[in-house]
């Protein structure tokens, strides 16, 4: 069974949840408000563990399903003698329950929770608060009295508990609908929901747990799913231990292409990435001002310099996997090394300018064996959208830039997207110390010599984002987050990429 710590690998929309719920009821004759019953238990127990001198609960309900979960928690805060608050938004709000929600209400008034009609001003007497107002129904922006009563939900100092979503959080994006919770902590039921782990749905759900609410493995047989989740399980399986008769010319040569006049740096923090990610060869071609410091920072790689893309021509025969684009600039002698590279039919990792000369091109793809890592706004530009379009929907974007471009695509960002058109993996490691010069270099590093290392585009792209996320948490986990540099998380690659951390 699976620990409620423990994320599932397999990510939701609202519909495919929706119908895992009606397939466990219909065709497993599960009743729908035992379910309510699993999930109010749950998250009851849950909060109990989080905060387990709790004696005052307050608990904002709906009138669906949602609050329905909310009402039997309070019922079962009300039998262990806890002092409860129940707040709903409207007079008469009885009046809209109905079904599973009925239910609920009728065994929570029989055990002694009333209702508190919510006011604005109205004193939250919780020492926890629980969100169990809107679920994965919404669709439009909060208004109303809902939109200030989550407003003032976050304006406590108190902790909050949300009960299958944040309220006011679209649960396919990640995008806040006018205004969300902010929770401490999210217990979601049944699917794992997309959008609590990328976009805004990282600022509002705090920790997110699972409960399967003891559905059979068959209901998840029945429903398609949207994403995968990428973890340290599949890094394990996609990275097995080397045999002892390893020699370098199994692991592939990478070349790192790039580092114009004043961005040498770039290139060469893809480069000792790759060579630090398990690479047999490392090779970098870069501007001639640049091979001395390259040499003494990292005298395993191989480095030239070059002028223009005919000195760079007779050097793309020694390499399996090159990486365009890390300090590539966009200048002449970058469109000249960009072209080179895309001529050799190698495969290929492009990132930074190498995707902006594309965007500029407008060049399609699909003939390539290339994987793009563009950023959000990287990403508008190669799609002509603006970047808050990207964002507010990010796996719409990733599977649009796919299709256009071809390859495998990383959509950067909190919860990073991979797609080869066949899936998306989405990463949920990662944190805020990341937003910093140089990650992306690392990151195409760490990917190009994954791909080297003879994994497919989208193997070598979901987990290469993988282990540069949790080599960031381990660094994070030392020294904190502000202030975390690209190069901090070359040495702690090695360690996860090894599976030791």
């Amino acid at each position: 069974m699976l620990n409620r710590a423990e994320l599932p690998g397999a990510l939701y929309t609202a519909e495919q949840s929706r119908a895992l719920d009606r397939t466990a009821i219909e065709q497993f004759g599960i009743p729908g408000f035992r379910l309510m019953q699993r999930a109010g238990h749950a998250a009851f127990v849950e909060l109990m563990a989080h905060w387990p001198g709790l004696r005052r609960l307050t608990v904002a309900v709906g009138s669906g399903n949602n609050g329905g979960d909310g009402l039997i928690m309070a019922g079962l805060a009300r039998q262990q003698g806890l002092e409860v608050q129940v707040l709903v938004v409207r007079d008469h709000f009885e009046d809209g329950l109905q079904g599973e929600a009925l239910s609920a209400w009728q065994w929570a008034q029989a055990v002694g929770v009333e209702l508190t009609r919510w006011q604005p001003g109205l004193k939250l007497q919780g020492e926890v608060l629980v969100d169990a107002l809107l679920g994965t129904g919404l669709t439009g922006p909060v208004r109303g009295e809902s939109a200030e009563l989550i407003a003032q939900l976050n304006r406590s100092t108190r902790p909050v508990l949300a009960v299958d979503i944040p309220s006011g959080l679209c649960s396919d994006t990640g995008r806040v609908l006018g205004v969300a919770v902010r929770a401490d902590l999210t217990l979601t039921f049944i699917a794992l929901k997309q959008g609590l782990l990328t976009h805004e749905g990282v600022d509002h759900c705090g920790q997110v747990l699972f409960d399967s609410l003891m559905l059979p493995d068959e209901v998840y047989e029945e429903v398609a799913m949207s994403a995968f989740r990428t973890d340290r399980d599949d890094l394990a399986k996609l990275l097995p231990p080397r045999r002892r008769s390893s020699h370098k010319g199994q692991f592939g040569h990478v070349m790192v292409v790039g580092g114009d006049h004043g961005m040498g740096g770039a290139a060469l923090m893809a480069a000792e990435a790759a060579a630090r990610s398990g690479a047999g060869l490392v090779s970098l071609a870069t501007r001639p001002e640049h091979v001395t410091a390259a040499l003494t920072r990292a005298p395993e790689v191989m480095v030239a310099g070059v002028n223009s893309g005919q000195d760079i021509q007779p050097l793309l025969a020694r390499p399996d996997v090159l990486v365009v684009g890390p300090g590539l600039g966009q200048s002449a002698w970058a469109d000249q090394l960009l072209q080179q590279a895309l001529n050799t039919g190698l495969p290929l990792v492009l990132d930074a300018d190498a995707l902006n000369l594309l965007a500029h091109r407008n060049l399609a793809g699909r003939e390539h064996d290339w994987i793009l890592t563009p950023h959000p706004g990287e990403a508008a530009r190669m799609l002509g959208w603006e970047t808050h379009e990207v964002q507010q929907d990010r796996f719409a974007a990733v599977r649009a830039l796919q299709a256009r471009f071809g390859g495998t695509v990383v959509l950067k960002g909190a919860g990073s997207l991979s797609c080869d058109g066949d899936a998306v993996h989405l990463c949920s490691a990662g944190n805020p110390g990341m937003a910093c010069g140089g990650m992306g270099d690392v990151l195409s590093g760490i990917i190009g010599a994954l791909r080297a290392q003879r994994l497919s585009a989208v193997d070598a792209a979901r987990a290469g984002v993988y282990a540069h996320a949790r080599a960031a948490d381990l660094c994070a986990a030392d020294q904190g987050e502000r202030g975390l540099l690209a190069t901090d998380l070359i040495a702690r690659v090695r360690r996860v990429l090894s599976s030791l951390d």
